[in-house]
């Protein structure tokens, strides 16, 4: 039962890293194709041509919907969260990466694999149950993940339809400085998903945070603080 359940998350990571993966290149070729001089009108249009002609395929086709790319930021600022739930988070910093965040407390903690994820916590029982980490390089002219659009619903609807999943809230945030896209999901194969974008120093992070829908209600808060406290930067 264990190794079906490791076979299960193994192909939802490889999954969802296509679909990070296609985001990226998305918004590389929409740097690459647009005059700096240029308005959010012709952002837009080319965005909408590098979704439509792009060999991703259909994983970045399915962003050709997005109804613009206006870089625009909430107007007040989010606290970063600090709480640690009365133990049940503690601090980690990423020296290397260059990243802090409240992770559950004894939660097995994994070190990245290739092109999947930078570090993955995971729970004692249930690998179901788990948090990963993640960044790629993106273009430098990219500074915000609202190169992607400031529609976060469509966003989401966009990303819901490639997972097979319903999307249950979308919400955007700033938070010292850094705009993040975060994601609520319901996917139908009874896994429950939180997925939060940003990014930062030329990087585009990502970081989800997954159980089961039957357990969704006992980790939401948690899961919530978890990406809530995350800052890919050090402080």
């Amino acid at each position: 039962l264990h190794s079906t359940n490791q076979t299960i998350n193994d192909m939802k990571l490889a999954t969802s890293t296509l679909i990070i993966a296609s985001l990226i290149q998305s918004i590389n070729a929409l740097n690459m194709q647009v005059p700096q001089n240029k308005g959010v009108s012709s952002r837009r249009e080319a965005f909408s041509k590098v979704l439509t002609v792009s060999s991703s395929g259909a994983a970045i086709a399915a962003f050709a919907g997005l109804p613009n790319v206006a870089l625009a930021y909430p107007s007040d600022e989010t606290p970063k969260t600090t709480t640690r739930m009365g133990g049940l988070l503690e601090k980690y910093q990423d020296s290397t990466r260059g990243w802090t965040i409240l992770c559950p407390s004894g939660w097995n903690k994994f070190e990245g694999e290739v092109g999947a994820y930078d570090v993955k916590w995971q729970d004692l029982v249930d690998p179901r149950e788990n948090i990963k980490v993640s960044s790629t390089p993106v273009k430098s002219t990219t500074t915000s993940i609202a190169a992607l659009g400031e529609d976060v619903k469509a966003i989401g609807e966009s990303l819901a339809a490639k997972r097979n999943a319903k999307l249950v809230k979308s919400e955007e945030r700033l938070t010292e400085g850094i705009l993040f896209y975060t994601f609520d999901f319901a996917i139908a194969d009874g896994t429950h998903q939180l997925l939060q974008l940003c990014v930062n120093k030329g990087k585009i992070w990502s970081l989800d945070a997954n159980t089961t829908e039957k357990r969704w209600s006992k980790r939401e808060e948690l899961y919530y603080n978890v990406l809530g406290s995350f800052m890919p930067k050090l402080v």
